[in-house]
């Protein structure tokens, strides 16, 4: 089991209920796979440069723990869904 840090930055153009829907799909995925240490919700901040002519986004940063095989496959889910602007996995020291 290693250490993960996701940040996961979805669409502005989402209202709240679809955003949180949204972070709760992937949370349900990290769970089923290994355990959430923390949630932060950034909430809506301002992008440096448009993203498909989005000026904001929603960002979320998840720390978890799971097995080494398991980023790869969250970052596949993360490319085929709607609404996800960017992402990033990152392995932490331990």
């Amino acid at each position: 089991m290693a250490k993960y840090e996701t940040m996961l930055v979805t669409s502005s153009a989402l209202d709240e209920e679809a955003t949180a829907a949204l972070v709760g799909k992937f949370k349900s995925l990290i769970e089923a796979n290994g355990t959430i240490d923390s949630v932060d919700e950034w909430g809506k901040k301002r992008l440096a440069y448009p993203i498909n002519d989005e000026e904001e986004g929603v960002y979320t940063v998840i720390n978890f723990t799971s097995n080494t095989d398991f980023p790869a496959e969250l970052d596949r889910v993360y490319k085929i869904t709607e609404g996800v602007l960017r992402t990033l996995i990152v392995a932490k020291d331990e």
